[in-house]
């Protein structure tokens, strides 16, 4: 099966810093991979150029065949860290907003997950809390079907609770021939539905592997292993 995205020597600098260090990477299509590193590793850089809001100092990006751009946008749907939902808007509007934007949106499917996260259409986003706006950016997100996935910290300001059900919705919304990216630092959370992880540290890739690999040769967690390697 191809590869969803695949990075040649990607390096990316800011002033005064080198945010990505000639990165080579494959994500394989079907498979759930976490992106996973220490704040100020790369991570939400690469997701960036992945979705065409930064470009490549040099080296080569491919998001579906194709260099990020207008194409790829229609086949990636991104979950950034922080909302850029207008709060005045109700998730009615939001809903179809996103159906009139993408051609890919699955209305049916939103309204079906707002149900079973109890959360009204007809409200407005500035009326609910942190978490109850993440679970509805998450939803919208979730609702397209999309080749590719990205989503940065997608439970990070969600309650306990409720993270299991995300977790499912996240699994049981996405088409065995897409691909995912996610980045978190709750990694005991996400473990469980991860096919494999990119562990990255600096801008360089430390270790890119399969879930079982690591449970096989290391006799480890995801997590564990990741403590071990950055100390924390």
């Amino acid at each position: 099966m191809a590869n969803a995205i695949e990075c040649f020597n990607l390096t990316k600098r800011f002033p005064g810093c080198v945010a990505l260090n000639e990165v080579s990477l494959a994500i394989p299509k079907g498979q759930i991979i976490g992106l996973l590193g220490p704040n100020g590793s790369g991570k939400t850089t690469l997701i960036k150029i992945v979705n065409g809001l930064l470009t490549p100092t040099a080296g080569e990006i491919l998001v579906e065949g194709k260099h990020p751009g207008v194409e790829t946008k229609k086949a990636v749907s991104y979950l950034p860290e922080r909302s850029y939902l207008n709060d005045w808007m109700s998730v009615n509007e939001m809903i179809n907003f996103f159906g009139d934007f993408y051609s890919d949106f699955n209305k049916a499917k939103a309204y079906d997950m707002l149900q079973r996260l109890n959360i009204n259409p007809k409200d407005r986003l500035k009326t609910m809390s942190k978490g109850t706006k993440e679970k509805v950016q998450l939803i919208l997100v979730m609702s397209r079907e999309a080749e590719l996935y990205v989503l940065d910290e997608p439970i990070g300001g969600v309650d306990p609770a409720a993270r299991d059900y995300i977790l499912d919705t996240i699994i049981s919304n996405y088409s065995e021939n897409a691909a995912m990216l996610i980045s978190t630092h709750l990694i005991t959370d996400v473990e469980k539905i991860l096919d494999g992880v990119v562990f990255i540290d600096r801008g360089s890739i430390v270790l890119s592997a399969t879930v079982d690999e690591i449970r096989e040769k290391e006799n480890k967690s995801v997590d564990a292993l990741f403590r071990e390697v950055f100390k924390c």
